[in-house]
């Protein structure tokens, strides 16, 4: 019983931080799963004063060990490597919790550009508050380095996304726009809501066709929009979902999700799309169907 309120209680939190570290939704579920079993195991032979705290520790170092033995699989990944997506269907509070937090796909890229330790610093001064005796507690490091750790990786997080001045009405209604020009060929209009100098970004994992490098300025996006939108087939779907925190697409071919799509935006306009299209990264998708 006492298990199962600790379960319900932080849940969400744990999941938070394992999604973060890792980038991965099914790790980060996996990950919380076995901290339980492990509480569960330990919590039967002795005390434990600061469940939290312990649970906590249980899931940053089990994600620091995830992210350790896959660092091989990341250096020969073909590609770009995006985060996998989370897309929120309104009635799970780990999603609602992070998106409270503002889990943007830009963000998680440049979490994923620390050292194992820096992200979790950071990630639980920065995003969750924690005291620097707190983090040492639970990363077993001691308080005066985990500060200097800090120091270190908000330098490496210096070009985090900047607050957007459109409120998510407002990006949805942009979002909505820029799919129904997509999808009418309008390329006036779709050029129209691009930044001139956005960015696409696809991930494929080698998995399917997906293209390889950034595609750089909106005409060059619009292009290879039009040319995708030529050879999607008639039963294809488009819904609008909150895909990390923003307004997204969710793409399905005979209720298969094929495309998931996170857009982010500066200033009143979309300067950056990502796409993830390998199939590994959306399996936890498709059991929502």
């Amino acid at each position: 019983m006492e298990t199962e309120q600790l379960y319900q209680t932080y849940k969400p939190l744990l999941f938070s931080i394992a999604y973060r570290m890792t980038g991965s939704v099914t790790d980060a579920e996996d990950l919380v799963q076995e901290a339980f079993l492990t509480y569960n195991s330990v919590s039967s032979k002795k005390v434990i004063e600061n469940k939290k705290s312990y649970l906590c520790k249980i899931v940053m170092n089990s994600s620091i060990d995830k992210l350790r033995s896959s660092a091989s699989k990341r250096e020969v990944y073909v590609g770009e490597w995006l985060p996998e997506p989370l897309v929120d269907e309104g009635n799970d509070p780990s999603h609602t919790y992070l998106i409270k937090e503002s889990i943007s796909t830009a963000y998680l890229l440049l979490l994923q550009q620390l050292s194992e330790d820096e992200r979790a610093v950071f990630i639980l001064r920065e995003v969750f508050q924690y005291s620097y005796e707190e983090i040492a507690a639970i990363i077993e490091k001691s308080s005066t380095n985990c500060r200097q750790i800090f120091h270190r990786a908000k330098k490496g997080m210096e070009n985090r996304p900047k607050a957007v001045s459109l409120d998510f009405q407002s990006m949805r209604s942009r979002v909505e726009q820029f799919t129904m020009a997509f999808q009418e060929g309008n390329i006036h209009k779709m050029l129209e809501l691009l930044k001139t100098d956005s960015v696409f970004i696809s991930d494929g994992g080698g998995k399917v066709k997906a293209a390889i490098n950034p595609i750089y300025t909106s005409e060059r996006i619009v292009f290879l929009f039009t040319s995708i939108m030529k050879k999607l087939p008639k039963n294809t779907k488009m819904e609008f979902k909150e895909v990390n925190g923003y307004p997204g697409v969710v793409v399905s071919i005979n209720d298969y999700v094929a495309y998931v799509i996170s857009i982010e935006f500066l200033d009143d306009k979309i300067s950056r799309i990502y796409m993830v299209a390998n199939p590994d990264k959306l399996v936890h998708l498709q059991s929502n169907k």
